[in-house]
């Protein structure tokens, strides 16, 4: 991406993995506005073949979900050679210390707080993309 296309996020592919509704539905309808292909999943399991299908630009990952969790499916993604390159950004409701250490374990560039604003979403967005 070029620096005069550094705020556009038209085009990018984003992969949005949480278990509530009401997130990947939130995500989507934000970024579908701004230009992003948005594909959504509900838990790590079913991110899997979306990623290997979709090849997304930028995944965001709940932690508390259930089957595979938000840090295991991080790790999963860092550890595939196709795939771990692609920045991953933790989403959860808690804001603890722990948390975000845990994340950076396994990998992930950035933690996210929600409920998040959209400017929180998009920024994150634009960190990771510049």
């Amino acid at each position: 991406m070029s620096n005069t296309a550094s705020r556009s996020l038209s085009g990018l592919k984003i992969l949005v993995i949480d278990d509530s509704k009401t997130i990947r539905r939130t995500a989507e309808t934000l970024l579908s506005k701004e230009g992003c292909q948005v594909f959504t999943a509900i838990d790590g399991f079913d991110a899997l073949s979306k990623i290997a299908d979709h090849q997304p630009d930028l995944i965001f990952v709940d932690i508390m979900m259930p089957r595979l969790d938000g840090y295991e499916t991080c790790s999963l993604i860092k550890n595939n050679k196709t795939f771990k390159e692609t920045p991953v950004i933790m989403l959860s409701s808690k804001d603890g210390l722990f948390d975000r250490a845990r994340g950076r374990i396994v990998g992930s560039e950035q933690y996210l707080t929600k409920p998040f604003t959209k400017d929180e979403l998009l920024g994150a967005i634009s960190n990771q993309i510049n």
